[in-house]
């Protein structure tokens, strides 16, 4: 068992916080707003501490898990960071979907203060997360990675080093390029079934039987087709993903034009008031242009 900090604890980290407690860890958190990590602790046992540096103090592993490139850096960098804290040779693991720059950076500051970084972000949502199977795309040092990973093992079905630093980051943009396109077709597959006058979930339990067939259309399927948005990954934090990674094409030339689409229909779904909806409601915006 380790002795790890965890900062952040929003739908995603405070679950995956949880796991670590109760796979026998000792856990100390960290969370902006105080009254979450107190929360927490009162639900899982472990300690709250006031700053990152506090939390990761004596820490073999600090991990987190917050909103962007500057929340990570106000977490991780300053007077009050996390790096301030860690002794030599501890192990910063960030889950947080953020850029590949800020991973680079970010590990090039943790090897310059003896620390070691790794960049993992995560797929499989709150449900994920809270059902401990995540799947975590890493980026980073081989050595470092082998000693995180059976900790992380604590809530991932899936865990994997893809490269180097910022290796994890560039993965979960391609799989963020994958469900954007393909969420798009499965709403217009449904809203075309529903004009056509068939029996929607009749259609989709044969079709996903085939080469149709994905997560999305088992776990969202028939959620889709009731107009249910109200759970899984917000629209809104769907879009910081593809803002990151629409950006990162830029500097890479890759051709991203259905993803760029995608981005602009979502930016109708937050205008229709769904910034807190579920990623699958771009058929709702289908739906009402139908209307």
């Amino acid at each position: 068992m380790a002795k790890v900090a965890f900062l952040g604890l929003g739908v995603m980290g405070a679950p995956m916080a949880g796991h670590l407690a109760a796979k026998g860890h000792e856990v100390t958190v960290y969370n902006r707003t105080g009254a979450k990590a107190e929360a927490w602790v009162a639900s899982h046992g472990g300690r709250a501490a006031a700053t990152p540096r506090e939390a990761a103090a004596g820490a073999s592993i600090v991990f987190a898990c917050v909103g962007n490139d500057g929340d990570l850096r106000s977490v991780v960098l300053g007077e009050d960071g996390a790096f301030a804290g860690m002794e030599t040779g501890a192990v910063f693991v960030d889950h947080t979907t953020a850029s590949a720059e800020v991973a680079r950076e970010l590990s090039a500051a943790a090897d310059a203060a003896g620390l070691r970084f790794i960049d993992a972000p995560v797929s499989g949502g709150q449900a994920g997360a809270e059902n401990g199977v995540l799947t975590v795309m890493c980026g980073g040092e081989e050595g470092a990675f082998a000693e995180v990973e059976p900790v992380i093992a604590a809530y991932a079905r899936s865990c994997r080093l893809l490269g180097p630093s910022g290796s994890g980051q560039l993965t979960k943009m391609v799989n963020q390029i994958a469900i954007a396109g393909l969420v798009q077709g499965l709403s217009e597959a449904i809203h075309f079934a529903k004009r056509a006058g068939l029996d929607v979930e009749a259609v989709l339990e044969v079709i996903s039987k085939g080469a149709a067939g994905s997560w999305q259309m088992e776990n969202r399927g028939k959620t889709m087709k009731a107009q249910k948005f109200d759970f899984g990954f917000a629209v809104e934090w769907m879009r910081k993903d593809l803002g990151i990674l629409l950006a990162e094409s830029r500097r890479n030339g890759a051709r991203l034009p259905v993803t760029a689409l995608v981005d602009q229909f979502y930016a109708e779904v937050e205008a229709m008031g769904g910034k807190r909806w579920d990623t699958s409601s771009l058929i709702a915006r289908l739906e009402r242009k139908a209307d």
